[in-house]
Formats: structure tokens, C-alpha cells, sequence
């Protein structure tokens, strides 16, 4: 609600699909001076391909978007040497004078899959959630007790149960999203 505002300037791409509703796709918003990608495919695109070309999975040797794990589907397998690692990826487009947050509305999914990587966790797997934020000049994360409390308190939960919890800071232009800083907490 804080970003598609009337007269917000939007940045959009023609869709390749004839058979779609609408004949474009929305991908970023200017909120003021600052370009905020709105692409909910991007955040596990940029991430996939920062796993593959960073050195943060030193030795990756396996990565598999979309994998099943108990009752959940993961964002993501990896396996790097001997590691086994879950990861779920969450796109923060949540900003309020330079605190980004997650989540914008309400996500039972979300607090699901928490659960989920706590017993992947128990389970001998290494976890984590990864929040890409897709802007830019943010100060700080911190969760949305406001939008959704009980995701705040599941991910400090987590947390407190072994799941790595990182911050992938994005550089966003018109026509890029790349990963530029991690921070892991």
C-alpha cells in the first residue's frame, strides 16, 4: 500500500505470454527518489545466481530450486563438500525511513516455513532464510510486529534454534537486481 500509490512512477516489462490477463509485468516503483523492485520472481532468481558465483557455499556442488522437505517446499537444496543446506528466500520491499522490514501483510506460510527449517535443523541440515531486500540505502532489518507478530516471534524463534538468519542487500536500476552486501545475524 506504501509503494503503489497514485502518481507513483512504475517501471514495467511486456510479457513474452499471449494468453496472459494483462500484457505487462511489473517490476519496479520509484518511492520518491528510491527504486524499489517489485518482481516476486526476483528475489529466488538473484539469489540462485549469487549462490552460484559467490564463494559464500564454498565448493557448491548441487543446487536444486524448489525442493520438498516434510510438509514444506523450500526455495532451495544446496549441497557444498559434505553440507547439506535448506534455504528459504523472502523478498522485503517493506520501508519506512530506511528500516526495511518483513512481512507487508500477514504469512502463516511464512511461520510454516520457519517450523519447517527449525526441523530440518534438528534434523542435521544447515538452514537459513535469506530476506533479499530490493532496494537500496537501508539502514536496518528488523521483522514487522506490526504487520504480522507472530512471524516476528517465529523468526527469532528460529533463530534461537539453529537457522542462519541473513540480509542480502540488493543494488537496484531500471534494468538490474544484484545482491551487493550480506549481513548474517
Amino acid at each position: 500500500r506504501e509503494l503503489l500509490v497514485p502518481g507513483a512512477e512504475v517501471l514495467v516489462q511486456k510479457a513474452d505470454n499471449p494468453e496472459r490477463k494483462t500484457q505487462f509485468d511489473l517490476i519496479s516503483v520509484y518511492k520518491g527518489e528510491m527504486l524499489v523492485n517489485m518482481d516476486s520472481q526476483a528475489p529466488n532468481k538473484v539469489f540462485k545466481e549469487w549462490a552460484e558465483n559467490s564463494n559464500y557455499f564454498k565448493n557448491l556442488t548441487y543446487i536444486k530450486p524448489e525442493c520438498k522437505y516434510n510438509n514444506s517446499r523450500f526455495d532451495f537444496y544446496l549441497e557444498s563438500d559434505q553440507r547439506k543446506i535448506f534455504v528459504e528466500v523472502k523478498g522485503v520491499t517493506l520501508e519506512n525511513e530506511g528500516v526495511v522490514s518483513f512481512p507487508d501483510a500477514p504469512t502463516e506460510r511464512g511461520i510454516k516455513h520457519l517450523k519447517e527449517l527449525e526441523d530440518a535443523v534438528k534434523d542435521g541440515f544447515e538452514a537459513y532464510v535469506c530476506f533479499i531486500i530490493q532496494m537500496e540505502k537501508c539502514k536496518y532489518f528488523a521483522p514487522s510486529y506490526i504487520n504480522h507478530p507472530e512471524f516476528a516471534d517465529a523468526l527469532e524463534k528460529a533463530k534461537a534454534s539453529g537457522v542462519e538468519v541473513w540480509f542480502l542487500q540488493c543494488g537496484v536500476t531500471e534494468d538490474t537486481l544484484e545482491i551487493v552486501d550480506v549481513n548474517n545475524h
